[in-house]
């Protein structure tokens, strides 16, 4: 039933852009693993071996900081609706931070989002698919608002502080490499 590919394809990329979200892995050589959901729109397959996300600010940055300790890194999606598939993306990802030189060109394929704490650029080697029989069927009701209207009450020099204070390191101790001084750079 699994099947590899060393590429996405056009039917890869079509399956990822239906689906509301995805799980993002990884894990430093030591402590925890970290999986973690995401949506918000908040993916773009740049091509056949490259896939960008935006990471908003929340109260962990497990995968900045593991990044930093291994660069490996495995993104998944799963069907919750009538076409039964799982699709998993191996590779080494990279991090980009607000202020990094690279920062302006991996932003330019996001909406502007103040609160935007990372870029992750990964680089795929391996797709894997398999059949996806036994996740179970949900009906996608929409986006929740309370993250956005969270980091807007809090302003762009309060998400900062929130930066300094709860994402500087992960749960295991690990820096997640959030620069101390922030240019402002959107």
């Amino acid at each position: 039933m699994a099947r590899r590919f060393d590429r996405i394809g056009d039917d890869h990329r079509a399956f990822i852009a239906a689906q509301q979200m995805f799980f993002v892995a990884t894990a430093a050589p030591g402590g925890r693993v970290n999986v973690s959901p995401k949506g918000m729109d908040s993916l773009r397959v740049l091509g056949p071996e490259r896939i960008a996300w935006l990471n908003h600010t929340g109260s962990g940055n497990e995968t900045a900081a593991h990044l930093l300790q291994s660069d490996r890194m495995t993104l998944m999606w799963c069907s919750f609706d009538a076409r039964a598939l799982i699709l998993r993306a191996y590779g080494r990802a990279r991090t980009v931070h607000p202020g990094d030189d690279g920062w302006a060109d991996m932003a330019r394929h996001f909406q502007a989002d103040f609160a935007a704490r990372q870029i992750f650029d990964m680089r795929v080697d391996l797709v894997q698919t398999s059949c996806g029989y036994g996740v179970p069927l949900f009906d996608y009701r929409g986006e929740r608002e309370v993250l956005p209207k969270w980091a807007e009450a809090r302003g762009r020099e309060g998400i900062r502080r929130y930066w300094a204070e709860r994402n500087a390191t992960s749960i295991d101790g690990l820096p997640t490499g959030i620069p101390a001084d922030i240019p402002d750079r959107d």
